[in-house]
């Protein structure tokens, strides 16, 4: 009985004393602030892709098992500053830049011809760019044919319709019309009765003299030469018509009535406004565009005939759904973003995209309104995500479709393939940012310079072969810039090297993009620039240089 006792005291002893003893503490997980995903246990232990020392992980944190998601400690997320925008409705806006040429009213322009032959015998005006009203004298010709014509109509005239019946008096007078006497010069000979050989070339409108044709002593023989029976050439400088160029695809924004914003050196910063007035509905069959013209007043002759001018047409299209450009990146031909989760974590999606405006683009199926998308720093989460995926399996992360969206199809991808997808990242990033340089847009090139610089960073941590590549030097090579100037002067060595390697790897054929050569380069005297646009628009001069340049095939 005592022995029976005794074991239950010592039972009740362990169980109480089990109840009161305290959980054993898990051990301490350490992880890369950068890269989550490297982890140890020893709190001394540094990451093995960059090198930072390890830092505690939060309680409860497992790692994410999902490639696409990548989840971000509070010290990553302030390194990476990743920032998101809310997917929204609102108005589609891009603005058009366009090039083309000042010309004159083609409803009021006149050839003057010689309609007999003969001699100049005076210019009244005798350069071009003259202001003239119309009926002003213009030149004075010697012409026996115009003697012989006012000689038949004053005989008949004298003989009287006692000789000569209305008709051919009327038929006489008619010919001295078509000779290039007017009705009151007809009147006057009528009265004096005075044939005279001269005939006066007046202007048939007020206007400019666009050009001259004559001089004084030449002779002129309209039926041996047609060409040679151009005497002047007159224009209304009032109203001129800026033409230009549209291409195809930019013709479904383009509406007659829209507003174009024209601008040249000659109006000294001075910007004129006038609507769209007509769209050639034929197509050049060589270059694929349509003339489109804009009529402008002109009465301070401002504008000058046929110079360079440029213009902007703001495009909008009202209520759509938008994000970001800057959050769109590109998984091959599928572009992606990154959604926001809870507790710092970001979800690799895909999207289908329609219409591209200046800052953001319309998002036809995998977003929803109110989401919230990684804006900034979305190539580094795709960057994280892509190791993080070679680091367990050795394939390239395929991010999601959202729900009821198209199917992901599984790529598998070697570590080389691996050096091409953020090498592509990086020139597609490389392309943008010219294409801002390119059209002297420095607030948006320094927009798009934190992407360039994230991509960069992103490629050459890659591999050690992209970190032994002919960008490592570049690794710091893109400080801020207070001007336009020094950031092309930092821009050329880091697109040339980088057009480099994409031709050597046929990045631009298979991406579709374009390599072009400028022989002059600032920096290197021969620049190599990348472009999403087959057109030539160089980086590194920007408009004063815009087409120099040739395409490398």
């Amino acid at each position: 009985m005592k022995n029976i006792v005794v074991l239950l005291l010592l039972a009740f002893v362990a169980v109480f004393l089990g109840a009161a003893e305290p959980a054993h503490d898990h051990a301490v997980v350490y992880q890369c602030p950068m890269h989550p995903w490297i982890k140890s246990d020893r709190p001394d232990a540094k990451c093995t892709i960059c090198g930072m020392a390890l830092v505690a992980a939060p309680a409860g944190d497992t790692g994410a098992t999902d490639p696409n998601l990548v989840t971000l400690t509070p010290a990553s997320a302030t390194v990476i500053g990743v920032r998101t925008t809310a997917v929204r409705r609102a108005a589609l806006v891009r603005t058009l830049r366009v090039t083309g040429v000042i010309e004159d009213d083609d409803t009021r322009h006149r050839i003057l011809t010689v309609r007999i032959p003969g001699r100049v015998e005076k210019l009244f005006i005798n350069y071009v760019g003259a202001e003239v009203r119309e009926g002003e004298p213009l030149a004075t010709i010697y012409s026996p044919e115009m003697l012989t014509a006012q000689r038949q109509y004053t005989e008949r005239l004298k003989a009287g319709a006692t000789v000569f019946s209305a008709s051919d008096r009327a038929a006489t007078r008619e010919h001295l019309l078509e000779l290039g006497l007017n009705e009151q010069e007809v009147g006057i000979l009528e009265h004096t009765l005075e044939p005279t050989a001269m005939v006066t070339i007046r202007a048939p409108m007020s206007g400019t003299v666009v050009a001259r044709h004559v001089y004084e002593g030449q002779q002129l023989n309209f039926e041996k030469n047609e060409a040679g029976s151009r005497l002047f050439e007159i224009g209304d400088f009032g109203l001129m018509w800026f033409m230009f160029d549209a291409y195809e695809p930019d013709l479904a924004w383009l509406r007659k009535g829209q507003t174009v914003e024209v601008s040249t050196p000659s109006l000294g910063g001075r910007v004129l406004a006038a609507p769209i007035d007509f769209i050639d509905p034929n197509l050049n069959e060589a270059t694929r565009t349509a003339k489109v013209r804009v009529v402008l007043p002109n009465q301070d002759r401002a504008l000058l005939h046929k110079q360079t001018a440029t213009g902007r047409v703001r495009l909008e299209v009202s209520d759509t759904l938008l994000v970001p450009r800057s959050a769109v990146l590109q998984h091959g031909a599928e572009p992606v973003v990154f959604v926001e989760q809870a507790d710092r974590a970001y979800l690799a999606r895909r999207v289908r995209l329609g219409r591209v405006g200046d800052d953001t683009v319309e998002v036809v199926d995998g977003l929803k309104e109110g989401e919230r998308v990684a804006s900034e720093g979305g190539l580094i989460l795709d960057g994280q995500a892509q190791l993080a995926r070679a680091a367990v399996t050795g394939e390239l992360a395929e991010p999601k479709s959202a729900p009821n969206g198209p199917v992901p199809v599984p790529v598998s991808t070697r570590a080389t393939d691996r050096d091409y997808e953020q090498l592509k990242f990086l020139a597609l990033a490389a392309a943008d940012a010219g294409a801002l340089l390119a059209a002297d847009d420095f607030p948006g090139y320094q927009k798009e310079q934190p992407a360039l610089r994230a991509a960069l960073q992103t490629y050459l941590a890659g591999s050690e072969e992209a970190a032994r590549s002919p960008l490592a030097k570049f690794k710091n090579g893109l400080p801020d810039r207070p001007d336009l100037r020094g950031a092309r002067r930092d821009f050329e060595p880091l697109s040339t090297a980088l057009a480099d390697m994409a031709v050597a790897q046929h990045l631009q054929h298979r991406e579709k993009l374009h390599v072009f050569q400028c022989p002059m380069s600032p920096v290197l005297g021969t620049g190599r620039w990348l472009s999403r646009s087959e057109q030539i628009r160089n980086p590194f001069f920007g408009s004063a240089m815009l087409e120099c340049g040739e395409e490398l095939k």
